[in-house]
């Protein structure tokens, strides 16, 4: 098992473990195709963003992107597994390898937008809540998150 740097041409499997993932959570067909232009993760996303795949035996098993907001301060933008290797492991496996390689660029600070659903996973990784946003769902909060590095 490797984590390495996407290539464009990852885009189409990348977005099918981001649809897979998030209907995971319970959310409908129709819910997904509303996301469809969040959830697609394109080539010019690849291009120009930190992408790093999960690779086993040639199989694209989860991965993670981030954005740069200040030389300080990083979004983990997207951490996703196929929904056969949630709570497994995989995902704590890619998050602590996004949080090495923010602080081996001294990075400060990461920020994210959970999935209501991840938040537990993300605040027994050290991440802290500072506030929340209603998403489209009516009555569904994302909650903001950050941790200090």
């Amino acid at each position: 098992m490797i984590i390495q740097k996407a290539n464009i041409i990852d885009n189409e499997i990348l977005t099918s473990i981001t649809k897979k993932s998030k209907a995971y959570w319970g959310y409908s067909d129709e819910q997904i195709q509303i996301w469809d232009k969040n959830l697609t993760i394109s080539k010019d996303y690849i291009r120009e963003h930190n992408v790093f795949k999960l690779v086993d035996n040639d199989l694209i098993m989860g991965y993670y992107s981030f954005i740069f907001e200040n030389d300080k301060t990083v979004e983990l933008d997207n951490l996703f597994v196929l929904p056969e290797y949630i709570g497994k492991g995989f995902g704590k496996y890619l998050l602590l390898d996004f949080l090495n390689r923010m602080k081996e660029i001294g990075i400060e600070k990461i920020t994210l937008d959970s999935e209501p659903n991840a938040e537990e996973f993300y605040s027994k990784m050290g991440f802290v809540k500072v506030g929340e946003f209603e998403s489209s769902i009516k009555n569904r909060f994302m909650p903001i998150m950050e941790m200090k590095l």
